[in-house]
């Protein structure tokens, strides 16, 4: 029997999609419009053993294999090759909520689940999955695992990894892991959990996670500042943290073009700040009810004013008022995207090295390529920023990036090195930062991801080429 022929048998009816009969395009293309593939068919499971069944018959027959949630991702890691001879494999079939443990502050749910999903889940018994990204109606939590995905509330509670107690993956070989523990503490040997996270579906196949959840705030509360310098910003940052310790759970930072973008492609969205240097989200998160956030809010931006780290604020008043300006930080990816292509960045910094990083770095891309546009945002309380430049106004982007891209790119990674950062903080490797990751990656790191990686999958089957 062939191998898609087998696979047919196992998966059942709409288990398996192959070209003509079906458009694969929404498999075979990312979200940016950056990769494009094609794929020998899209299996889709609707369970781990029909996971584990795939995986047995890829391993039998030679196949190689690429994960797929929500195709949300930015670098290129969940889209096959051009060759026509890998299977695709979906999970969005897998969406179940297999349950909640109110007691434990625990859920556990299949790796096709939306993040929106998981939010709802937890949000039905009052309680709170804190993970926040902007593509989150889309994206799925296998997706965020296998990506160490990070978002808006890192600063409070951490990346998925810190939020993920227990796992259940199929292996290479077609075998099912069952690590759905909702310990935690459990010194038991390797932690192969935290293996897994991250891995970008090179090592296994997440299937289910079980997740940490805590108790929703009584209030929560935002507020928009306008600073002169990045150094402000990070004088703000303290100040806040110094006033609200754990309550101040989002500090979102935007640079003036990124927003100046916002306002060209989504003019309806109302900007409660006129044009500054850089503008902060921030906001707090309380357990004591709105009285005391807003005294606490207050403070803070009363002092912050007395100290010139801001120049002006702006709290909403309301949760319309607050979406909207968690709207306009949301809505800066679409915005770059319909400018067109750029050259993005996914870094981290430690915090205290942003604002002479940023100097350095702005200075010496806007002298070697003439007229560009920076559009730097993203999470300046956990030194995420995505540190992407646009094509210099009416030069045809795509053209921009074809020439330009590895020169911009080692400019800023070199930086990045000097000041002791990551050339990936949120979004991963994929295919993107591949030889980037070969170049600057200690040989002993390397040597040892590989080494698991032939360990875990000495076929090679699981999505190669990602990575490493």
């Amino acid at each position: 029997m062939s191998a898609l022929a087998e696979l047919q048998a196992l998966l059942g009816e709409g288990g398996l999609l192959q070209s003509p009969a079906h458009d694969l395009s929404a498999y075979e293309n990312d979200w940016r419009g950056r990769y494009q593939g094609r794929a020998l068919a899209v299996a889709r499971p609707a369970n781990t053993e029909q996971v584990a069944a795939v995986l047995r018959c890829c391993a039998k027959h030679g196949l190689s294999l690429v994960p797929q949630g929500g195709n949300t991702g930015l670098v290129g890691g969940g889209v096959p090759d051009g060759s026509g001879q890998q299977i695709l494999l979906s999970l969005q079939r897998m969406q179940a909520v297999r349950g909640v443990d109110a007691h434990n502050l625990t859920l556990t749910v299949e790796a096709g689940c939306t993040l929106q999903a998981v939010q709802d889940a937890a949000e039905a018994h009052g309680l709170l999955f804190p993970l926040s990204l902007a593509s989150q109606g889309t994206c799925t939590i296998g997706g965020n695992l296998a990506t160490n995905a990070g978002g808006t509330q890192v600063l409070r509670y951490g990346n998925a990894r810190e939020l993920c107690l227990g796992l259940e993956v199929v292996t290479a070989q077609g075998e099912i892991w069952q690590g759905l523990s909702g310990l935690r503490k459990d010194n038991t040997g390797y932690d192969l959990r935290d293996l897994f996270i991250g891995s970008e579906g090179t090592l296994g196949i997440i299937t289910a996670a079980t997740l940490k959840l805590f108790a929703r705030p009584r209030a929560q509360m935002t507020a928009l500042a306008a600073c002169p310098d990045l150094d402000s910003a990070l004088g703000l940052l303290s100040l806040a943290r110094g006033q609200a310790a754990a309550a101040l759970t989002g500090f979102e930072l935007m640079n003036a073009f990124s927003l100046s973008l916002v306002r060209r492609h989504f003019p309806q969205l109302q900007q409660a700040l006129p044009p500054c240097p850089w503008t902060v989200l921030l906001e707090l998160s309380d357990s004591e009810g709105e009285a005391h956030a807003q005294a606490q809010f207050e403070a803070i931006l009363s002092e912050a004013l007395t100290q010139g780290l801001i120049t002006d604020a702006a709290v909403a008043q309301s949760l319309a008022q607050s979406q909207t300006m968690w709207h306009l930080r949301e809505s800066i990816p679409l915005a770059q995207s319909k400018e067109g292509l750029n050259v993005k960045h996914d870094i981290a910094l430690p915090l205290s090295r942003i604002p002479a990083f940023v100097r350095e770095t702005d200075a010496a891309l806007t002298q070697a390529f003439a007229g560009i546009r920076m559009v730097n945002f993203g999470h300046l309380g956990d030194g995420n920023l995505h540190y992407n430049v646009q094509a210099p106004e009416g030069v045809p982007p795509a053209e921009f990036l074809s020439r330009h891209e590895a020169a911009i790119n080692q400019i800023v990674y070199e930086a990045v090195q000097r000041y002791e950062g990551s050339i990936s903080a949120e979004h991963g490797i994929g295919q993107l930062k591949r030889e980037e990751l070969a170049a600057r990656k200690s040989p002993v790191a390397l040597g040892l991801m590989r080494a698991i990686k032939t360990a875990l999958d000495p076929q090679g089957i699981l999505n190669p080429g990602r990575m490493l």
